[in-house]
């Protein structure tokens, strides 16, 4: 597997947040426990996280971004499977995805429903061939990898030219109301209904991570440019609702 070329030089999606780990080195180990440890109650967590988004949302995103039978798709941090099950739908047999994540825990629980191929992995070092896949996707994590170009140069290295790119996100919304509310529902009684019905302190932890990290993060202007550097062509994105995000991106044919 070769590099593909030097990554451009971009921040990480959000700064060191000292409240739940030390400095940079320690993050990655923060995250991959988190998940670890609340990987059991992620999709009862997710239905309250979502805001009415679901299946429909990703199955439509996933061919407004060019998903079509026949393709090879890889999913990047694939959680319990949610993304990926959307893909498997649409490409119509197991073996055209792939799903990858960081955590042991998230990976056990998409084997419990998914017959695909998993890999345990990180997103800025793919453990997958140049040029493999026609599509790839990465469903709410991008806030959790420490090096948006590494990743993007990843990203582009092991698609097939002319394969496309789909990021799903939740944003931080631009508007002082909405931002407000989304400020009180996700960072404040998201991460209580996690405790409550998900799977306790852990769950909470998670979710309130979730939300400090999207107030935190990069505008969508930074992760267009940092997919332009990469190498991608036609970089955009269509947001819904004022929180959810779509960047769409491809490799040069």
């Amino acid at each position: 597997m070769s590099g593909g070329g030097p990554a451009a030089a971009y921040p990480a999606p959000h700064p060191t947040l000292t409240e739940y780990y030390k400095s940079a080195e320690d993050r990655d180990g923060f995250v991959r426990t988190l998940f670890d440890q609340a990987a059991g109650s992620y999709d009862r967590i997710n239905t309250a996280f979502s805001l009415g988004s679901g299946a429909w949302y990703r199955r439509r995103a996933l061919l407004q971004a060019g998903l079509r039978p026949g393709q090879r798709m890889l999913d990047v941090a694939i959680g319990t499977g949610l993304v990926a099950r959307e893909g498997m739908r649409i490409l119509g047999r197991p073996g055209a995805v792939t799903g990858l994540d960081l955590s042991e825990g998230m990976l056990a629980e998409a084997r419990r429903s998914l017959a695909i191929p998993l890999i345990r992995g990180r997103a800025e070092a793919l453990p997958v061939a140049d040029a493999s896949f026609d599509f790839l996707s990465m469903g709410y994590a991008l806030r959790h990898v420490p090096d948006l170009g590494a990743a993007f140069a990843e990203y582009r290295r092991v698609l097939r030219p002319g394969g496309r790119l789909l990021l799903l996100e939740i944003g931080r919304p631009e508007g002082s109301l909405a931002y407000r509310a989304a400020r009180f529902y996700l960072g404040r009684v998201v991460p209580v209904l996690s405790r409550w019905f998900g799977g306790g302190a852990r769950a909470g932890l998670m979710m309130q991570y979730y939300w400090d990290t999207i107030d935190a993060c990069v505008p969508p202007a930074t992760i267009l440019e940092a997919l332009t550097a990469a190498g991608f062509t036609e970089a955009s994105c269509d947001t819904q609702l004022g929180l959810f995000r779509a960047y769409r991106a491809e490799r040069p044919a």
